[in-house]
């Protein structure tokens, strides 16, 4: 959507402010020998607080209030009271919501307690990619060129990135235009990014795969070459200038 009066900024922003607090809390919530399925239920109960409404169970009618993956699942891991959470597991969360009719999205890797399996790199790598992309992006700049910027800093530290899982409008429903902010340099995509436009930038960097199957279950996604992958993402707004970064409340910089 793009943003035209002060009322669907406050709106996007309330939405937000659900997701990345909701995000927050879970992270800080998550411990070793709680289950998938408890911390998602901990992050639907603290969406509810807050008068939201969980977008992938809104939309897709998906098995969960939050998708968290889990070590070797790069995405859209359903919760399940049969996975528990081990000390240095690398967990994904990622918090969608509708508020009052507008919808907000955004995620992040973290590593459970210390970093024993050593994934901290991959960890910082997509936190400094997603930094850097978007601080590069706004009105009249070319989606492409993130993604160019996003695939060439991760070949720097030594990634590669997931090139079918992408960023995304967001604002009136949880996937809008443009739908595909690629991880990288798509020479055929000449959609440039629009002033007051709401989107969520994600990256997906991986130690070894390029593409996501997803599994026998519909949902999950796995690596097509192995390995793990780290995403993070913020729901932005673009300026002439600096994006609004909605979701900062998630903490995922800090």
């Amino acid at each position: 959507m793009s943003i035209t009066t002060e009322d669907e900024r406050i709106g996007i922003q309330e939405a937000s402010d659900a997701v990345a607090i909701t995000l927050k809390k879970m992270r800080e919530f998550a411990r070793p020998g709680m289950s998938t399925k408890q911390l998602d239920e901990y992050g639907g109960a603290l969406l509810a607080q807050m008068g939201a409404r969980s977008a992938p169970l809104l939309t897709y009618e998906f098995p969960g209030y939050t998708c968290i993956s889990v070590n070797e699942e790069a995405a859209h891991g359903i919760p399940s009271a049969d996975k528990i959470l081990k000390e240095g597991d690398l967990i994904n969360i990622d918090v969608s919501a509708e508020l009052n009719g507008y919808w907000a999205d955004n995620g992040g890797s973290f590593i459970l307690g210390e970093d024993i399996h050593g994934h901290g790199k991959l960890v910082e790598a997509s936190k400094e990619i997603l930094k850097k992309a978007i601080s590069n992006i706004k009105g009249g700049v070319k989606i492409a060129e993130i993604g160019r910027l996003i695939e060439t800093e991760a070949k720097k530290a030594g990634y590669t990135v997931i090139k079918n899982l992408t960023g995304h409008g967001v604002g009136r429903s949880l996937h809008e235009e443009p739908h595909e902010i690629a991880n990288y340099y798509d020479r055929y995509n000449t959609t440039r990014f629009k002033k007051n436009s709401v989107v969520a930038i994600e990256t997906f960097i991986s130690t070894r795969s390029t593409i996501a199957d997803t599994q026998a279950d519909g949902w999950t996604l796995i690596g097509n070459k192995g390995g793990f992958v780290a995403q993070h993402e913020h729901t932005i707004m673009v300026t002439g200038g600096q994006p609004v970064i909605f979701t900062v409340q998630n903490g995922i910089w800090d």
